[in-house]
């Protein structure tokens, strides 16, 4: 009986060393997990329509969004 319970303790002691050393955050070589993507504001392009992240845009005099210089040139399709 007193092998049975030494067992059972000895078990019970293995599983929350290991869980505890699981649970401890990454280890010296582990790569890091990337970072989600922040979300943006998207814009369309005035003259060919292209949806692109507001931070790459060009705005004109009017508030009016382009994807690159020649198009804000260009101006608004009709």
């Amino acid at each position: 009986m007193a092998r049975i319970l030494l067992l059972l303790v000895a078990v019970v002691l293995g599983l929350a060393w290991a869980t505890r050393r699981r649970d401890s955050g990454p280890t010296v070589g582990t790569p890091k997990r990337p970072e989600a993507p922040r979300l943006q504001a998207m814009v369309r392009c005035a003259h060919c329509q292209l949806h692109l992240p507001a931070a790459e845009a060009l705005q004109d005099a009017e508030g009016r969004w382009y994807c690159c210089e020649a198009h804000r040139r260009q101006g608004a399709a009709p």
